[in-house]
């Protein structure tokens, strides 16, 4: 009886704990913020859900209060029909570890003040992308935990009849190893590794100082490239393969005929084709190839002859789209009549003058050929958006900016008017962020919570950063930063989105090695696709509305999936703003 009692008292101290700790997360939970932490001169600010009045402190861990303030009310109702509080504490400036307190004894998950602050969600997304490296073995010594076999060698590649050429006929094995998985699958997909190639060769080509400094740890980490472009050319040296030599035309996808079942990538057996050339995938590989020439072009020593061969494969693939300008990848019209059917992403675009307008940007800017220029065609501001894999114009325009002294030696004579339009674009996102519930651009309009939602954030990001660029003004950098703060915990849902960090994590992230490799916590640094109302998965969600339209649920691809387009432009937020934020900008007016 007496070790029962004892027993009955144990277990009632342990349920009277959790529920302690339970009520204690959701009174956290009810305050809204950046989880991981705010730069000394930044805005700071925190949404708070079940009050838009009264005091609010800042406490040190200590309890030891740093800042009062005074909570207001937004502007404007959430989604869900309700106002928020907004605790705004922008002033604390002192380094340190804090927490948000009002006085209905509620705290927030706790937070640190530092010229760091962000460093770790920053580098831990780059490395994200050496977690799903495919063809190769992920060692314990740069993967952690999370370390396994190598999966999809990729070097006995079949060419599927869809692609069958005079030269490689179907069947024919070429070897394609390396590259990115695309997302939660184990397939490779050009359109999709061309935007997300190019972003991460553009977080280097503008802040080239700062990514020198990076170290990720991964096997080629060394003082003689930085590792950013270590990772990138993992990935291009993959693109390279996907080029038939004999044409200069680029397959669309290397991939399985059905996705793998969610198991590790060195259980997979099935064979692997090269699908069919595409105009939009070919164009995007010039893209990429013509960026690329120019970067590399700066390691002639570490890197001999790669610029060249990069600069070769892009006007090569040029010359096929220019021949080739409408083959488009319908894959549901190819599985009529080729064999065998392909059911895996299609990332089918129904046009390509989009892609068109991004290859002839950069390949004007790397050759300074005007051949280009008549390829360049503007959209009206109301047209320009922030871009997608099905929509890359914009990461056009971003190259013709960012190199005007380039760009004003060629026969392209818009650019004046392009800067005043990108800079009407980016006064359109930021106008009236500081009214809605979240105070940031993406929860101005429920349109931009669709699939990979989060991704719109972070490419919204990207787009102000550019702004903030070109002409200094601080709303930029200051909206570019809140979408940040979003993305970290600032938002509907009071998630951080990127795994591995925060309070409230992602655990159960549509990804295969995260649910096969029997490790609890999820493959870290990457990016879930976010709140969508869509549930195109079938999965129900917590709720319908837009920003709150999310569930931690590994089926639920639609939500919690990851993909290469979706961290690539986190990626270069986070950098960007770690960048700016720890290195040049001292002081704020």
């Amino acid at each position: 009886m007496k070790f029962r009692s004892k027993f009955s008292l144990i277990t009632a101290c342990l349920a009277s704990l959790l529920a302690f700790n339970q009520a204690n997360a959701q009174n956290a939970d009810s305050i809204r913020l950046n989880q991981i932490g705010f730069y000394p001169n930044a805005p700071k600010k925190a949404i708070i859900l079940n009050t838009d009045r009264g005091a609010f402190y800042i406490e040190t861990g200590a309890g030891k209060k740093v800042f009062t303030g005074s909570v207001s009310r937004s502007v404007s109702k959430a989604f869900n029909g309700k106002y928020t509080g907004i605790a705004n504490f922008s002033a604390l400036n002192t380094p340190g570890t804090y927490k948000l307190v009002i006085p209905q004894k509620v705290e927030s998950y706790t937070f640190s003040i530092s010229n760091n602050a962000l460093k770790s969600v920053a580098d831990g997304a780059i490395k994200g992308f050496y977690y799903i490296r495919a063809s190769t073995e992920l060692k314990e010594q740069y993967a952690g935990k999370w370390y396994r076999a190598a999966g999809h060698p990729d070097d006995k590649v079949l060419i599927h009849s869809s692609a069958a050429s005079k030269d490689r006929k179907e069947g024919t094995v070429i070897s394609s190893p390396g590259g990115w998985y695309d997302a939660g699958d184990y397939n490779k997909y050009i359109v999709n590794s061309g935007i997300s190639t190019a972003t991460l060769l553009s977080l280097y080509e503008d802040f080239p100082a700062y990514m020198q400094t990076v170290k990720l740890n991964i096997p080629e980490s060394n003082d003689k490239l930085p590792d950013v472009l270590n990772e990138v050319l993992w990935n291009l040296r993959w693109m390279l393969t996907m080029q038939d030599p004999a044409d200069g035309g680029v397959y669309h996808k290397l991939t399985n005929a059905a996705f793998d079942g969610m198991v590790m990538p060195d259980q997979t057996s099935t064979p692997r084709y090269v699908v069919q050339k595409g105009t939009a995938a070919t164009l995007d590989f010039a893209a990429v190839m013509a960026q690329a020439s120019r970067i590399f072009a700066k390691y002639p020593q570490q890197l001999p002859g790669l610029a060249d061969s990069c600069q070769k494969a892009a006007i090569h693939a040029w010359e096929w789209a220019v021949k080739n300008p409408t083959v488009l990848y319908n894959q549901d019209k190819m599985n009529k009549t080729k064999k065998p059917q392909i059911n895996t992403g299609a990332y089918g675009d129904n046009k390509v003058d989009d892609e068109f307008v991004w290859a002839a940007c950069e390949l004007l800017v790397t050759t300074k050929n005007n051949i280009y220029t008549p390829y360049i065609k503007l959209v009206p501001v109301e047209a320009i958006t922030v871009p997608t894999w099905s929509d890359v114009r914009t990461m056009g325009y971003y190259t013709l900016l960012k190199h005007e002294d380039i760009v004003l030696t060629t026969s392209f004579n818009e650019l004046p008017g392009l800067e005043i339009d990108f800079l009407k674009f980016a006064d359109n996102l930021v106008a009236g962020a500081s009214d809605d519930a979240y105070q940031t651009v993406i929860d101005k309009s429920a349109k931009n919570f669709g699939w990979g939602s989060n991704s719109v954030a972070a490419n919204q990001g990207m787009a102000l950063i550019l702004a903030y660029k070109l002409n200094g003004d601080q709303k930029y950098l200051d909206n570019a930063l809140a979408n940040l703060d979003y993305l970290l915990g600032r938002n509907g849902t009071g998630y951080c989105y990127l795994t591995g960090f925060g309070d409230k994590q992602v655990m159960h992230p549509h990804h295969r090695p995260s649910v096969a490799d029997g490790i609890e916590e999820p493959v870290p640094g990457l990016l879930a696709g976010g709140p969508n109302p869509g549930m195109q998965d079938k999965i129900p969600t917590a709720s319908k509305v837009p920003d709150e339209a999310y569930i931690d649920d590994d089926r639920a691809y639609a939500v919690n999936e990851i993909a290469i387009n979706w961290n690539a432009p986190f990626v270069y937020l986070a950098n960007a703003i770690q960048a700016i934020e720890s290195v040049t900008k001292k002081n704020r007016k």
